[in-house]
């Protein structure tokens, strides 16, 4: 899902992901090991409102807050993401989109978001 919303002053994509999450750290930390171009951020420590957020956005999915205010979010905001990184990334990114699969990893993010608690580095606050 694409939103698009007012520019604002930041100058680079951010990622917004739960810093509460073990899992969703640990997967942050990884993505930024392969270098997008980005702000990783824990929502808990974000400006949401200067990024155009709700909290609740922030504690439903993943964000990708392009630099003109376009937000992506789950499966997509991931392969944005992957997209930043260059390189067999890109590749790994844009396939992510692509019809057929992209319904795949929407699915996928959806099972590993809903189970993450479950998974290594998972915490009880990974339960919301």
């Amino acid at each position: 899902m694409e939103v698009s919303l007012p520019a604002d002053d930041h100058r680079r994509p951010v990622l917004v992901f739960d810093g509460d999450c073990g899992f969703c750290t640990s997967s942050a930390r990884a993505l930024g090991r392969i270098g997008p171009e980005a702000e990783i951020v824990a929502w808990q420590f974000a400006d949401l409102a200067e990024l155009g957020l709700t909290e609740r956005q922030a504690i439903e999915a993943v964000r990708w807050v392009e630099v003109d205010g376009t937000v992506r979010s789950g499966h997509e905001a991931i392969a944005a993401a992957l997209c930043g990184a260059g390189g067999p990334w890109r590749v790994a990114g844009r396939a992510l989109l692509l019809p057929g699969l992209s319904w795949i990893a929407a699915k996928a993010y959806r099972l590993i978001a809903a189970n993450r608690h479950r998974l290594p580095g998972g915490t009880p606050a990974c339960r919301r």
